[in-house]
């Protein structure tokens, strides 16, 4: 270690009032609340990243170096939402995404947002979208096709409405 951090670590350490407890000296900490946003906010950031890949509770609450059951106590206070609800939303939110915009199939589709089941992807989507994923990306294309009537008649592209 430098000498440079040494002194900004015994800096701090010097700063931060002792407290007597039980006979023995410890320091205060500052409070962690803003400390357990970041890592809460952390977590959510690899989910955001690595929703594609096959994500456990262990495997997120590591991001935010907490306990499993612990973790999920907190992102649900914090975000309203348990981070496996979270997960499945950004996958069904990529999902509808490639849907409108790329040529793949719902196969495709469904392991490349990280499913590993066609049946409870399409289950999910449905559920959560209120249309199978064929029926979103048909309705989602033909929604594109249309040009607004009132589009038609402001710009005058129609001879028959004048």
């Amino acid at each position: 270690m430098s000498t440079v951090v040494k002194d900004m670590v015994t800096g701090a350490q010097a700063s931060i009032p002792a407290q007597k407890h039980a006979g023995s000296v410890r320091t205060q900490s500052p409070p962690n609340g803003l400390d357990v946003h970041e890592r809460l906010c952390r977590a959510r950031k690899f989910i955001d990243e690595c929703y594609d890949l096959p994500l456990d509770l262990e495997a997120i609450s590591k991001q935010a170096c907490l306990s499993r059951y612990h973790f999920l106590r907190l992102f649900r206070n914090t975000f309203d939402t348990t981070p496996h609800q979270y997960l499945i939303q950004r996958r069904i939110e990529k999902a509808k995404e490639l849907l409108r915009w790329r040529r793949l199939s719902v196969t495709d589709i469904c392991f490349e947002v990280g499913f590993q089941s066609l049946g409870s992807f399409s289950a999910l989507f449905r559920r959560c979208v209120g249309a199978a994923p064929v029926s979103y990306r048909k309705r989602e294309i033909d929604s594109l096709r249309k040009v607004p009537g009132c589009f038609i008649y402001m710009f005058g592209l129609d001879s028959n409405v004048r």
